[in-house]
C-alpha cells in the first residue's frame, strides 16, 4: 500500500505542478459559461432586422401585423423594424428579380440601412418569404404566426365577435397542476423534479471524469513505457501497485478539478438563486442519494480506468492508443444518446434494459435516479457493474504487467501469451 500510494502521489504532482493544468481547470468554467451565455450574447448584440411587408391579397394583414412585429419583446427589442417596401409590386413573381439588389445589399433603404427581408403576402393569405439569409427562419416564423394570428381574428369578426371578446379569447388557457402519489404533498414541483435533473448533471459529469482521467492515464502510460520509466517502476512495484497507483493519482487529478468546479459553481447558484442551492443539496442528502451517486461513480471510474490504463501498456504511441480505442469510445457516446431521455421517461423499457449491461449501467442508473428504480434493481446492476469491474481489473492487471514489458505493434496473440506467464 505505500509504494501504491507513492505512485499515485508521484501521478498527482506530475499533473497539478504544471501551468498548463491551472490554465485549463479555471478557463473550462469561464468557456462553459461563454457557451452557456453565447447565444443570449449573440440575440442582444444582433442588429434588429428590417422587413418591408408588400400586401398584394387584400384583405389588410399587412397594416395588422406590422405594429405587432414591432413591438418589443421579452428581451425588450422588436422582433424587426417594419419599413416601407422599396418597389411596388403588382404580381408576387416578379417579387425575385425586383428585391434581389436590396436583399444582396447593392441597394440600401434611406439613412444607409440593408433590407434584411420581404414578406409578400397574396392570394388571400399566402406568404412569400424573401429573406438575405438562408439558415435563420426565426423572423419567418414570426412573420407566419403574426399573420395567422390576425387571419383568425378577421374570421371572427366576420363571425360577429366583438375585438374585446376576440381578445379575451385570445388569452384563455387553462390553469394546470400536476399531481403524482410520488410527489411529497400530492402536487409536483420542482424539488420533486430535480432528482431527475441532479441524476442527469451527475451522469454527464461521470462522463466527464471518465474521459478526462482515461485520457490522463493513457497519456501517463504511454510516455513512461516510451522512456523506459515503466520497466524501472516494475522493477520496484509490482504491476497492480503501479497500475492501481496511477488509477488513484488520475483519480486525484479529477478529484480536484470537479472539486473547484463545485464549488464555483455551488457558490455561483447559492448566490443568485439560494432557494435552488438548498433544494439541490436537500436532493443529495434525502434518501440516501449521495451514496448511491458516489457508488455508481467509483464503479464506472474504476472499470473504465482500469480498461485505459491497459490499452496504454500495449502501445508504443497515441496513435496506436487511438485505434484500439475506437469500440471503447463508441461504447462511451451510447450512454449520452440516452441519458437526456432519462429526464422525460426514467421508466422507458430500453432505459431499463440498458441499465443491465455493465459498460452503460453507471451512466443510466445515475440518471434515472429521478425515477426512484427498485431497491432489486439498484442491487442487481450494481452487482453486474461489481462483477464486470472486477473482471475487467483483472484482466486489466494481466495485461498491463504483459503489455508494459512489450515492444513493437500491438499483438493480441503475443498479449494474451504474455499475460498467461505473467500468470
Amino acid at each position: 500500500m505505500r509504494r501504491l500510494l507513492k505512485i499515485a502521489r508521484r501521478e498527482y504532482i506530475a499533473y497539478v505542478r504544471t501551468i498548463g493544468f491551472w490554465l485549463s481547470m479555471l478557463l473550462m468554467p469561464i468557456g462553459l459559461g461563454i457557451a452557456i451565455a453565447a447565444p443570449t450574447l449573440m440575440d442582444r448584440s444582433a442588429p434588429t432586422p428590417t422587413l418591408a411587408i408588400i400586401d398584394l391579397g387584400g384583405e389588410g394583414f399587412g397594416k395588422a401585423i406590422a405594429p405587432k412585429l414591432g413591438q418589443p419583446g421579452p428581451d425588450g427589442k422588436p422582433q424587426a423594424i417594419v419599413v416601407d417596401a422599396p418597389v411596388t409590386l403588382t404580381d408576387a413573381k416578379a417579387a425575385g428579380p425586383a428585391l434581389k439588389p436590396w436583399l444582396n445589399g447593392e441597394r440600401l433603404l434611406p439613412g444607409g440601412r440593408k433590407l434584411d427581408a420581404v414578406a409578400v403576402i397574396h392570394d388571400g393569405s399566402a406568404i412569400d418569404f424573401w429573406s438575405a439569409t438562408l439558415a435563420d427562419n426565426t423572423l419567418e416564423q414570426a412573420v407566419a404566426g403574426t399573420v395567422a394570428q390576425a387571419m383568425r381574428g378577421q374570421r371572427l369578426e366576420e363571425a360577429g365577435f366583438k375585438p374585446a371578446d376576440i381578445q379575451a379569447l385570445s388569452s384563455l388557457a387553462p390553469k394546470t397542476t400536476a399531481y403524482s402519489p410520488k410527489a411529497a404533498g400530492g402536487e409536483i414541483s420542482l424539488r420533486d423534479r430535480l432528482p431527475g435533473i441532479v441524476g442527469f448533471v451527475l451522469g454527464m459529469l461521470l462522463w466527464s471524469v471518465i474521459f478526462t482521467g482515461a485520457g490522463i492515464l493513457l497519456n501517463s502510460v504511454i510516455e513512461e513505457k516510451s522512456s523506459r520509466i515503466l520497466e524501472v517502476l516494475l522493477s520496484s512495484a509490482s504491476a497492480p501497485e503501479i497500475m492501481f497507483g496511477k488509477i488513484l493519482g488520475a483519480a486525484g487529478v479529477t478529484a480536484t478539478v470537479l472539486t473547484l468546479w463545485a464549488t464555483l459553481g455551488g457558490t455561483a447558484m447559492a448566490v443568485t438563486n439560494p432557494d435552488i442551492a438548498r433544494d439541490v443539496v436537500a436532493v443529495l442528502l434525502g434518501k440516501g442519494l449521495v451514496f448511491y451517486f458516489a457508488f455508481y461513480l467509483v464503479g464506472g471510474y474504476l472499470m473504465y480506468a482500469s480498461l485505459f490504463i491497459a490499452v496504454g501498456a500495449f502501445c508504443e504511441t497515441t496513435r496506436e492508443a487511438q485505434t484500439l480505442l475506437g469500440p471503447v469510445m463508441i461504447l462511451l457516446t451510447i450512454p449520452l444518446v440516452f441519458m437526456s431521455q432519462a429526464i422525460r421517461r426514467p421508466d422507458a423499457p430500453l432505459l431499463e434494459v440498458l441499465s443491465w449491461i455493465p459498460p452503460f449501467t453507471p451512466f443510466v442508473m445515475t440518471a434515472r435516479a429521478g425515477s426512484e428504480p427498485p431497491l432489486w434493481e439498484i442491487l442487481g446492476t450494481g452487482t453486474l457493474m461489481a462483477l464486470m469491474t472486477a473482471l475487467v481489473i483483472w484482466i486489466a492487471g494481466r495485461a498491463f504487467r504483459a503489455g508494459a514489458l512489450s515492444t513493437g505493434r500491438v499483438d493480441l496473440r503475443g498479449m494474451i501469451a504474455r499475460g498467461r506467464r505473467a500468470e
